[in-house]
């Protein structure tokens, strides 16, 4: 009988012989009857996709040095044949990344997908979550506009309010005392290479959901589905729907809404010796910006922004409950309400000026998110357990 497998796939198979498996598994992984939040992971993909490309083509005209950079920026724009393009899709894709980022985790919060057996494919999640943001943060100073300049200085000098640790930290991670063409060039180099190791950590945090699956957002309902459809072409169609959605939307932010993804302060050339009169972040890194200013301790500041992270950490442990799904869990529905409201209070005030109104806000949100993560899923989870009958539920699959 004769081979009927093609000639090219043959010399493949014979080379790559996992490419074969590997392909039919993605074709034919078996999906629970998920809804449209769904497919927010494949708009981060393609957003991730137009980031590392574009900034691939940016750094081979970018100069990262005290005198040049603020200039080959300006020549990038103007001089270099459709640079103005590949510059707005990388400086606009960021807030598409970051938005499609934040309604992802949001997605994971609600429908408990930080819970056994899918603990690694959370924190992976989250740890590509702060890759993100610090390489965006290492991505603002860059060009070396004033706003940049400002915003660097106060996110870095927090670092030396730790005791004992902190100057010595501060010139460590600087190459000096100040920001300068040392820790210019370091922050080139950290933007830079974070681009591949995101990458590669993007391909562990799929390896991880494709080991265990994704999570059934309707378990918990009265009537559950427990039906499968294989991944292609069912929900490749409606995640290429989706990602034309997301690029549909990039491209009438680039085209006709450009002043919405940059702020205007940063179009003027860094100036040590001039402070703005309000020194406000990006909009992605605005909370923990008004975490850091809420508690007039700078050493405070770190510590509660670094807390709020570390809770979303530790939820697996904190959040035992046999339930997910906060659509059917009434106490947790109403605190995710809260702490979502909280989040966007928290964008908000960061990106407002430090007034007693703007700071006391900023308290207030911080309370909400603690008590949320710290109390309220802990206190409900015990008594989900106790109503279960104390079943274990480590090791289950929802």
């Amino acid at each position: 009988m004769k081979d009927s497998t093609p000639p090219t796939g043959h010399w493949l198979d014979s080379r790559l012989p996992f490419l074969r498996p590997f392909c039919q598994h993605m074709a034919r992984f078996p999906m629970p009857p998920v809804n449209l939040l769904w497919t927010i992971g494949a708009c981060l993909m393609v957003a991730f996709g137009l980031m590392f490309v574009s900034g691939l083509f940016l750094s081979l005209h970018y100069q990262p040095d005290l005198s040049l950079a603020f200039d080959s920026v300006e020549a990038i724009e103007r001089r270099v044949p459709s640079g103005w393009l590949i510059r707005s899709i990388h400086t606009g894709g960021v807030s598409l990344l970051f938005a499609a980022l934040y309604i992802h985790v949001g997605r994971g919060l609600w429908y408990g997908s930080y819970k056994a057996p899918r603990e690694i494919v959370w924190l992976s999640g989250l740890f590509l979550m702060l890759l993100f943001m610090t390489t965006a943060f290492a991505g603002y100073v860059l060009p070396w506009g004033q706003m940049s300049y400002w915003g660097a200085t106060v996110i870095t000098h927090a670092v030396e309010a730790i005791p004992g640790i902190g100057h010595g930290l501060l010139v460590y991670l600087l190459g000096e005392d100040t920001l300068g063409g040392v820790a210019l060039h370091r922050f080139f180099i950290l933007h830079f290479t974070l681009g591949f190791i995101i990458a590669a950590i993007v391909g562990l945090h799929i390896l991880c959901l494709h080991g265990t699956g994704s999570s059934n957002p309707t378990l918990d309902s009265p009537h559950p589905d427990r039906t499968t459809r294989p991944f292609a072409p069912f929900y490749v169609t409606k995640d290429c729907l989706a990602v034309c959605v997301f690029l549909a939307i990039f491209t009438v932010l680039i085209f006709f809404l450009p002043g919405l993804l940059s702020k205007l302060d940063n179009i003027i050339p860094a100036n040590p010796l001039k402070t703005p009169a309000d020194i406000t972040p990006e909009w992605y890194l605005a909370p923990w910006f008004a975490m850091l200013r809420a508690i007039p301790s700078r050493l405070g500041g770190l510590i509660a922004a670094a807390s709020s992270l570390l809770v979303l950490f530790l939820l697996p442990w904190l959040d035992r409950s046999p339930r997910h799904n906060a659509t059917y869990r009434p106490l947790v529905r109403l605190g995710m309400g809260f702490f979502f409201i909280a989040f966007i209070t928290l964008i908000l005030a960061g990106m407002h000026g430090a007034t007693p109104l703007w700071v006391w806000l900023s308290r207030g949100a911080m309370l909400v998110w603690f008590l949320t993560f710290l109390v309220l899923l802990p206190l409900v989870a015990y008594r989900e357990r106790q109503a279960a009958g104390n079943a274990p539920t480590q090791g289950e699959t929802p």
